[in-house]
């Protein structure tokens, strides 16, 4: 099934691109036509490079990573928030701090003191004993602070891929990227460079309704990806649940060969053990009744004796 059709970027404007007089001669590979002074991107070679960043966004989310989605300009702002909370990723739509990927420790020393304004500012005793100016001059650290760093409050790296709306306004954003290797995925209007670029997609990135459908799109891509990472969690943790169950079959298995050569060598010592009884007890016997024997010869042989003496004194 197609990520996106046609008709869903016609009726967004995704073909539109700037005036003829703006343009990167870069980007002449994209443009279909011009009509009226107006570039028309070539919106076959979109579709193509959607499915791929699609697929990237999608595999990238699937192995673990997070994508980073950025833009400031006021067309993509809302469409940037919305989408990313809606996945669960981290934004930025105020300002791009410079450093925010370069220098990530120092930023993230920032988060931290946003987030401890935070607490002060939920707690119900977070402004005891401070006065009202220190009070609205904390108030206003925390509201510059959340306006800023707010989308990124729980990010804890610098992340796997960014998303970016317009490369000419977020050029430091991309510069960052470039010198981390971090694959940038970006919405390419008719006066932007290609080449600094991972993951392009020719389109309008100015038109509200063209930067909200693509940036769905990737939305979707990041719900793609999560949904093949918890698959593969449960097939990994089906396999390590087999193979635990095949291991303790096995043992009990070979206990039971144990426990069954147990019973056949028990089985073995009692039947020698009765061949040696039945072996031993004639010989006990013969010992015993050899005696009398002895006996009953002395007996006979001595009334032999004297009835021959008798016979001989009647003589």
């Amino acid at each position: 099934m197609a990520v996106v059709t046609m008709r869903e970027l016609l009726d967004a404007g995704v073909h539109f691109g700037h005036q003829t007089r703006r343009w990167n001669p870069k980007m002449r590979r994209f443009i279909f036509t011009d009509r009226n002074g107006i570039y028309i991107i070539d919106l076959q070679q979109t579709l193509t490079y959607i499915d791929e960043a699609y697929e990237f966004v999608k595999e990238t989310v699937a192995h673990g990573g997070t994508v980073l989605f950025v833009g400031t300009k006021k067309q993509a702002q809302e469409p940037i928030q919305e989408e990313a909370q809606r996945v669960g990723m981290p934004y930025v739509t105020h300002r791009w701090l410079g450093g925010m990927l370069t220098n990530f420790q120092t930023v993230s020393k920032r988060i931290g003191r946003m987030k401890e304004l935070q607490a002060m500012d939920a707690a119900e005793d977070g402004y005891a004993g401070r006065g009202k100016k220190e009070v609205l001059m904390l108030t206003r650290e925390r509201i510059k602070l959340e306006r800023v760093l707010g989308g990124i409050a729980d990010m804890t790296k610098a992340p796997s891929a960014l998303w970016i709306v317009d490369t000419n306004k977020e050029h430091i954003a991309v510069n960052e990227a470039q010198k981390l290797r971090i694959p940038v995925v970006a919405v390419l209007d008719t006066n932007c460079d290609p080449d600094v670029v991972d993951f392009p997609i020719p389109g309008n990135d100015d038109a509200i309704g063209a930067v909200k459908l693509l940036t769905h799109i990737v939305g979707e891509a990041v719900i793609a990806g999560k949904q093949q990472r918890e698959e593969r969690q449960l097939a990994s943790a089906r396999d390590a649940a087999g193979d635990t169950n095949a291991k303790r079959q096995a043992e009990a298995a070979e206990a039971a060969a144990q426990a069954a050569a147990s019973e056949e060598v028990s089985a073995a010592d009692a039947a020698k053990a009765a061949v040696a009884a039945e072996s031993a007890a004639p010989q006990e016997v013969a010992e015993v009744e050899q005696p009398h024997a002895v006996r009953a010869a002395e007996q006979a042989e001595a009334k032999a004796n004297e009835s021959g003496d008798e016979s001989a004194t009647q003589a």
